[in-house]
């Protein structure tokens, strides 16, 4: 079993983002109480509390510890590999677990240290819903792992984590015998791409439906681990912090509700959707840092102005507690955010992943903020300036590149990977995709752009600029232009410490690096190509891959 971000356990897995999961819906199996199942309601068997939803489901919650010690549907059960529970992290230590019956719901509430951690059951569901509070930095919570037993799902997915004969890097990242490579880091998805993931039969689908990740780090485009397998069963992940590749600090306070959802093969019912599920039932279950709707506010924008239409924009919120984005209308810009815990916040209009407007904006109980059109001046988007030449365009990603595609799925040495080395030459109409995504000191550095000048251009000095989109170990672009002028070694802009290349991530801190050439490094013959060398300089990382390495976004020659 292995996985990471394709269909991993599944004769057939889904992993949707909002617009296709909304399609598929309708395969959902129905949740209502069956004939044939027990009463909702829950006991004790001494050792676990029981919790029976009155539908297909029943599963276990050990009174010592919180964890998920049993997951039974439809009598088979799911729950367990490597002789593991599902828990928070890798399991909490002796704590304070109680349980008390509302209505139709009951809520079993763990206690460890600062942290509470919660399940919920409503009767005739086959969901276990989830919060997670982490107060502080006291306790090492960083994610919620479901574990599935070996041999229920099948492993079928191409990128799928297993253990392969060959390691790698860092013990995590493993080579087949066919040059293909696995990582659980592998997700292919943004937080924003993705409402759910999970693993089908076709006849049995078994899925954690995200939380809204208010209190998660890193924004809408952020990517972490979300499940993985191995040859002893596998595992799907919410995660409330993942430091790979982090550009924010950790944020403390309630994540939830995620769910473990049962069906009978299709995918979650879209009511369970971040955004989209209606908790007012567990307004007064006591669940420490719970917000109710009417406790929150909204943010609608009437629209945006100065759009490149070819690309998506999202406009995100965030401040030093909590984050929310939302999609604006391709037609005119229009959004909105709801949900949003009181507070001032950061907004930031990306276009595409590329920050071109940042603002402010506050956030008040039960109410509406409406913001005006925004603008976006024209000269926030780098790829309104006029360019002698230009390879990709700015958009924060480097999408369109070289190998961009698989690198959010795979490690720099798979065999898919086309050749990392290889020149570029200006006019070829192959300049993006000839151009690798990422550079390192060790692979593939001094990579050569050709490219001629007029000889008015070649008259006059021209600004070069490198849009990066992260970067390892302080790796940044020194140029050299026709082997006579070289520029300074710029300083490394702030990114994140930890891999990024390697598992599965380019989404760092957006940065432009800009080198003003003189006229006199130009070649006046105009049939005769300039030559622009690009090294990567850094004294840190080691070899190969991970030696100082950063990621492209756009490259132009300004006219």
């Amino acid at each position: 079993m292995s996985g990471s971000t394709g269909r991993p356990l599944g004769r057939r897995t889904f992993v949707l983002g909002s617009a296709a999961a909304a399609g598929t819906a309708a395969l959902t199996g129905p949740l209502a109480q069956t004939a044939s199942a027990a009463a909702f309601g829950w006991s004790d068997d001494g050792s676990d509390y029981v919790v029976d939803t009155g539908a297909n489901l029943v599963f276990k919650v050990s009174k010592t510890n919180g964890d998920l010690t049993s997951l039974v549907y439809k009598g088979t059960e799911y729950q367990g590999y490597g002789g593991k529970n599902s828990h928070v992290e890798s399991g909490l230590g002796t704590s304070t677990v109680t349980i008390a019956q509302s209505g139709s719901t009951i809520l079993v509430s763990v206690a460890y240290g600062t942290l509470r951690h919660y399940y919920a059951a409503r009767s005739g569901e086959n969901n276990v819903y989830l919060w997670t509070n982490k107060a502080d930095s006291s306790v090492t919570a960083t994610r919620y792992i479901v574990r599935v037993k070996a041999g229920l799902f099948l492993n079928d997915e191409p990128d799928s984590y297993t253990y392969a004969p060959t390691v790698i890097e860092s013990a995590d990242v493993f080579e087949k015998s066919d040059g293909q490579t696995r990582a659980k880091h592998y997700s292919k998805l943004r937080v924003m791409d993705y409402d759910y993931i999970g693993w089908t039969t076709g006849s049995v689908g078994l899925w954690i439906v995200r939380s809204n990740h208010e209190k998660a780090s890193g924004g809408p485009f952020y990517r972490s681990l979300l499940r993985h397998q191995s040859a002893d069963g596998g595992g799907l992940y919410e995660i409330l912090y993942y430091g790979e590749n982090q550009t924010e600090s950790e944020r403390f306070g309630l994540q939830g509700p995620y769910v473990i959802a049962f069906t009978d093969g299709g995918a979650p019912s879209s009511s369970l959707y971040p955004g989209t599920l209606t908790t007012s039932w567990a307004d007064s279950l006591g669940i420490s840092g719970y917000v109710s709707a009417s406790g929150r506010g909204r943010v609608a924008g009437v629209g945006i102005t100065g759009r490149d239409t070819a690309y998506a924009y999202t406009v995100g919120l965030a401040n030093s507690t909590a984050q929310y984005w939302g999609s604006a209308r391709s037609s005119d810009g229009y959004f909105s955010v709801a949900g949003v815990l009181p507070g001032t916040y950061t907004l930031t209009v990306f276009k595409g992943e590329l920050a071109v407007y940042t603002g402010s904006v506050t956030v008040t109980a039960g109410a509406t903020t409406t913001l005006n059109t925004i603008a976006v001046p024209s000269s926030n988007d780098p790829s309104n300036a006029s360019a002698i030449w230009r390879i990709n365009n700015w958009d924060g990603t480097p999408g369109g590149f070289k190998n961009a595609d698989l690198m959010t799925y795979a490690h720099p040495s798979d065999v898919r990977a086309s050749s990392w080395t290889g020149n570029v030459v200006i006019g070829s109409g192959t300049e993006t995709s000839a151009f690798p995504c990422y550079l390192w000191k060790d692979v593939n550095s001094g990579i050569i752009v050709y490219f001629r000048l007029t000889a008015a251009q070649a008259a006059a000095a021209h600004t070069l600029r490198i849009g990066v989109t992260t970067a390892y170990a302080n790796g940044r672009p020194q140029v050299v232009v026709n082997d006579t002028w070289t520029s300074a070694v710029p300083s490394p802009p702030t990114q994140p410490s930890t891999r990024s290349l390697t598992v599965g991530s380019y989404r760092g801190n957006n940065y432009t690096f800009s080198y003003s050439v003189p006229a006199s490094a130009w070649l006046t013959d105009t049939s005769a190509y300039n030559t622009l060398k690009i090294y990567v300089a850094s004294g840190s990382g080691t070899t190969s891959f991970l030696s100082a390495g950063t990621s492209i976004d756009a490259i132009d020659l300004l006219a």
